[in-house]
C-alpha cells in the first residue's frame, strides 16, 4: 500500500511540479505528517524530492527528475477506458485504479498538456440516475466485476422478482453464470451473463450471494453487449405492454403523450394515429402495461385526453374528472392566519 502511495506522490508532483504538504495530503488521503515522511523515505531512496519553506512553498522535484515508472497496469488500463463514469469506477471498486492510470497518463504528457485530465472534467459529467432517483450501490457488485475482468464463472445466488432489495423478497434460487458484461440502466446495475448456452440478465441488486469459481471460462467472440442490450431491452419494453387503449387526443395531449406513457409505444400509437377529425382530435390505439397504470398516466393529460374504450377506463376518468370539477366548484379554504 505504501509503495503505490510513494509512486502516486511522485507522479502528483511530477504533473503538477509544486503541491503544498496539504494539498498532497487530501489527494493522498493521509495526514500531513504522513507526507512528511513518504517526503523522506523518496528522497533516501534517491527520487530528488526537496520541500521550500514559506507560505509559498510546498514539495517539488529537482533537476528536471522523471519516472520511469509510468506504464499502465492492465486494470489501470481497462478503467482508463471507463473514466468518463466516475459513479460506475466507484461501484465496481475501479476508482483507485483509475486515478492512478490517469496519473500516468498525464505524467507521459508534455507540460502544455498536462491539464486535460482537470479540463475535462471541469466541463464534462455524466450523472447516470434518473431524476427523484437514489441510486444505490448493489453490495456483491465489486465481487461481480472482478469476475467478469478474469473471465470467471460464478455461483450465485439471487433472488427472482420481488423488486430491489428492500422492495420484498422473492423466491431464491441457484446459478451458475459467466459474467458476459455490466450495464448501468437509469442508476440501477444489471449484469448479462450466460448460463445453459444462453445469455440473461440479471438485476445486481438481487444477488444475495456470489462466489467465484476457480477456472476460466471462455468467451464467445461473436458476442456484442450494446446490440445485445438494445434488443433485449426493447423486447422486455414490448412484453410489458399487455393492454390497449383508444383515446382521442387534442394537438397538445399528442404532444405530451410521450413524456406521460412508454415512449416508443406512443411513438407509434403516433405514427398510426388517423388524420384529425373536425374538431381537431386524432384517435388512436395506445400499448400501455395495464389499465392502472393507464389511469395514473393518462390523468396526467387532464382534458387533452379522452378515454374511448375500454369502457371500464372511460368510467373510472370520468369519476375522476367529476371529482375534480366538484374540487374546483367548491369555495377554497379559508388560508387566513388564526
Amino acid at each position: 500500500m505504501r509503495a503505490a502511495r510513494l509512486i502516486q506522490m511522485v507522479l502528483l508532483l511530477q504533473d503538477r511540479q509544486v503541491m503544498t504538504a496539504a494539498e498532497l495530503a487530501a489527494e493522498l488521503e493521509v495526514s500531513e505528517r504522513t507526507v512528511a515522511r513518504d517526503a523522506t523515505a523518496l528522497s533516501e531512496a534517491g527520487v530528488p524530492v526537496y520541500a521550500d519553506r514559506g507560505r509559498s512553498g510546498g514539495y517539488r522535484l529537482i533537476g528536471g527528475y522523471r519516472t520511469r515508472l509510468t506504464g499502465l497496469g492492465r486494470s489501470e488500463a481497462e478503467a482508463l477506458f471507463l473514466s468518463g463514469v466516475p459513479s460506475a469506477l466507484r461501484d465496481m471498486g475501479l476508482a483507485d485504479a483509475a486515478s492512478a492510470a490517469q496519473l500516468k497518463v498525464s505524467a507521459a504528457l508534455i507540460p502544455a498538456m498536462r491539464d486535460a485530465r482537470t479540463a475535462a472534467a471541469r466541463r464534462f459529467h455524466l450523472d447516470a440516475p434518473g431524476w427523484w432517483q437514489t441510486a444505490g450501490t448493489p453490495a456483491l457488485l465489486p465481487r461481480l466485476a472482478d469476475a467478469l475482468w478474469d473471465d470467471r464463472p460464478v455461483s450465485v445466488r439471487y433472488r427472482r422478482g420481488g423488486g430491489a432489495a428492500g422492495e420484498g423478497k422473492g423466491r431464491e434460487v441457484s446459478r451458475t453464470l459467466e459474467p458476459y458484461g455490466l450495464v448501468l440502466k437509469a442508476g440501477v446495475w444489471y449484469l448479462v451473463a450466460r448460463t445453459d448456452g444462453d445469455h440473461r440478465v440479471y438485476r445486481a441488486d438481487r444477488f444475495t450471494a456470489v462466489e467465484p469459481g476457480t477456472g476460466r471460462f471462455v468467451r464467445d467472440p461473436d458476442f456484442d453487449l450494446p446490440a445485445f442490450w438494445t434488443e433485449r431491452s426493447a423486447a422486455f419494453a414490448r412484453s410489458i405492454l399487455h393492454d390497449r387503449v383508444r383515446l382521442r387526443l387534442t394537438a397538445e395531449g399528442a404532444r405530451l403523450l410521450p413524456h406521460v406513457t412508454d415512449r416508443a409505444a406512443a411513438g407509434e400509437a403516433l405514427t398510426t394515429a388517423g388524420p384529425p377529425g373536425a374538431d381537431g382530435r386524432i384517435t388512436l390505439t395506445l400499448a400501455v402495461e395495464n389499465l392502472d397504470v393507464a389511469y395514473s398516466q393518462l390523468l396526467a393529460l387532464g382534458p387533452e385526453a379522452e378515454v374511448l374504450e375500454p369502457p371500464a377506463l372511460r368510467t373510472r376518468m370520468a369519476e375522476a374528472a367529476t371529482r375534480l370539477n366538484a374540487c374546483y366548484r367548491a369555495q377554497p379554504p379559508d388560508r387566513a392566519a388564526p
